[in-house]
Order: C-alpha cells, then sequence, then structure tokens
C-alpha cells in the first residue's frame, strides 16, 4: 500500500465525488478511479459505495478513513522531522563541559543561545574533565566539548578550536604576605604549599602549573589535593595552602581569600571547542557557529 492511495482515497471520501477529487488531485478520473478500486482489493473491504450521481462511505471506509488520515499526518510529521533535522534543529547533541566552564559568561551566552535559536534539539550536558571529554569524543560518546588547553597528545580524530583566553590567578588567604602584591610570578610559588587538583581528575590545569613550575626552575610543592574548586577553595581560606585557578573562578567570593593575577606571560588558559574532525552533524554544525558567534562578540568587547 502506497501513501498516494491514502491521499486518493482520503480526496474522495472528503469530496465523496470522484470528479471534484480527481480536480483536486489533478489527477483524471479513470485512473483515479482505478487506484480505489485497487486500494479496496488490497485492503480486502469495499470502502465507499457508488452510484452514477452519489458516493459514500460504507462503515468500513469511515473506519479507515480515521486511520488513513493518521497514517498520512504521521507521514507529514516524519518528512518534518526529517527536514528539521537536516537543518540541525531537532534530534540530541551531548555536550561536555570542564568544571570551570560554568563560571564563564561565554558558556551562558553559547548555551542560551543555542537553546533559544534550536528549541527542537535535546541538548545534553556533561559535566566532564578536560581528559574525559577528549577521550570521550574519541569513541564517539560525546559530540561536542568545552575544554581547557589539554597538555597530551590529541587523538588524531579530534580537533580544537580556541573560543577564548582566560589569565590564571592566585588563589591567596588574605594575611598572607603574597597578598600584599599586585601580581604574582610563578616563581613566587617555589616553597608555597599549593592546594590543587589531583593528577588523576584529569583538569587541563594540573599538569599546566607542573609545567610552569619547572620552566620557573623548581618542582611545585602540593600539600593538598581536592576535586572541586569550591573545595580548593575552601582550604586555602582555611590556610591549608595557595592555588592557581584560571580567573572565572574569582566569581566564589569568600571572606577569608583573596586573587591575585599571575605576572607571566605564559600563565593563561584557554576555552576551546572540541570536537571530530569527520563530525559532519548538522546538529554539530549549528552548535559550533553559535559558539563561533558568541565567541567573536566576546572578544568584539560586546555583552554576554
Amino acid at each position: 500500500m502506497e501513501l498516494r492511495h491514502l491521499r486518493y482515497f482520503v480526496a474522495v471520501a472528503e469530496e465523496l465525488s470522484f470528479t471534484r477529487a480527481a480536480e483536486r488531485l489533478h489527477i483524471g478520473q479513470p485512473p483515479l478511479s482505478h487506484q480505489i478500486q485497487m486500494l479496496e482489493a488490497e485492503v480486502g473491504a469495499q470502502l465507499l459505495e457508488r452510484s452514477k450521481r452519489w458516493v459514500r462511505l460504507t462503515e468500513a471506509g469511515k473506519l479507515f478513513l480515521d486511520d488513513a488520515r493518521r497514517v498520512l499526518a504521521l507521514s507529514e510529521q516524519a518528512m518534518q522531522t526529517a527536514r528539521r533535522a537536516e537543518r540541525g534543529e531537532a534530534g540530541e547533541l551531548r555536550v561536555g563541559f570542564t568544571f570551570s566552564t560554568p563560571l564563564t559568561p561565554l558558556f551562558a551566552a553559547v548555551i542560551n543561545r543555542y537553546r533559544q535559536r534550536y528549541p527542537g534539539v535535546q541538548l545534553t550536558l556533561q559535566e566532564m574533565s578536560t581528559i574525559g571529554q577528549i577521550e570521550a569524543l574519541a569513541a564517539r560518546a560525546l559530540d561536542l566539548g568545552l575544554v581547557r588547553p589539554p597538555e597530551l597528545t590529541l587523538p588524531e580524530s579530534v580537533e580544537l578550536t580556541i573560543l577564548r583566553r582566560d589569565p590564571l590567578v592566585m588563589v591567596l588567604p588574605v594575611g598572607h604576605p603574597l597578598a600584599r602584591k599586585q601580581s604574582i610570578a610563578v616563581s613566587d610559588l617555589k616553597g608555597e604549599p599549593l592546594v590543587m587538583y589531583p593528577e588523576s581528575a584529569g583538569t587541563g590545569i594540573h599538569p599546566q602549573i607542573n609545567r610552569l613550575c619547572r620552566e620557573a626552575g623548581f618542582k611545585p610543592t602540593i600539600a593538598m589535593e581536592a576535586g572541586e574548586a569550591s573545595t580548593i577553595i575552601g582550604l586555602v581560606a582555611a590556610g591549608c595552602g595557595v592555588s592557581v585557578l584560571p580567573s572565572s573562578f574569582d566569581i566564589i567570593r569568600m571572606s577569608e581569600v583573596c586573587y591575585r593575577p599571575m605576572a607571566d606571560a605564559e600563565a593563561t588558559t584557554a576555552l576551546y571547542l572540541a570536537k571530530r574532525k569527520d563530525a559532519i552533524s548538522p546538529l554539530v554544525a549549528a552548535f559550533v557557529a553559535v559558539a563561533d558567534e558568541a565567541s567573536r562578540h566576546s572578544r568584539a568587547g560586546g555583552n554576554l
């Protein structure tokens, strides 16, 4: 049974005239009558009663008409859904983000704009470490990732596009001697007890701090480790040490803590959009376009 047969039948049933139905369908009346006869033969029931003067639905025809309309409506819905998916307006998009990403205005700008423009897309957001996102992208468990610079060799299948740069800041107890300085050099960290993410957390900041300290000629002194930024800042407030975090974390305010910029040119981090090189889905392309637009707006000094 073809959808056109259902359309022919619905037209005849609604017009109760083969002549008017044929005109509505832009086909000849004899071919239309033949198609209806073929449909009845395939269904195995008489759907229409005919005379030279009138056309009526049989009881079977009345029931068949309801179902035919539903089938045609579902077929139209299926076509519309496919077209929306082709335009990146429907489906599911899985996006990862690091622990610090929601603290950046750019994150809210991208997600809000995307949701407003593509309300039919199921946007699934997953908080994951940078390394976890890279691995999930390579394994096709994520479609896109918002990551901090990974200090590792990327899989061949994954590429990064920079969205914004952020300076690193020193997180200090307010009574710490370094808190009196306007900016702090990486070399000032020598001998200072550091509160950091554990290496196992898979963040980009852990290996970056180690690298910056090595380049400054010393090995960092790790006093404590914690998996959440708020915990790290709370431990600094409790006098357990100092820390280095992206400047976006300075939105977390505690009376016992202060933030100071880092003086070294290399003491910066960045937010990247990570995706598979072979990702050609319209869903991915639409999100990339929104992220690029928000990023350019941010760099131009626009309000996010």
